[in-house]
């Protein structure tokens, strides 16, 4: 279940997609939603798992669980 980050490349000014642990990047896109949607993907099919995405100044803003991945720390649905 391999984790990826949608990181700023500070060199191309595009926003890239990269596996965790990886040396190379999986995508170079020219919008950060773009960049987040193929993660979503790139993760879907390895069998799920995290996508960090992270701001301008690198660090992370936000982390979505891709299915089948497991959640470490699952929302409470206080309704029921």
């Amino acid at each position: 279940m391999p984790n990826y980050h949608v990181v700023k490349n500070r060199d191309t000014g595009d926003w890239a997609v990269k596996k965790a642990g990886a040396s190379r990047v999986s995508g170079n896109f020219s919008t950060q939603r773009e960049a987040e949607k193929s993660a979503k993907i790139f993760a879907e099919n390895n069998g799920g798992g995290e996508v960090r995405i992270h701001g301008l100044d690198g660090k992370i803003r936000d982390s979505d669980t891709v299915p089948p991945g497991k959640d470490s720390c699952p929302p409470k649905d206080r309704r029921y």
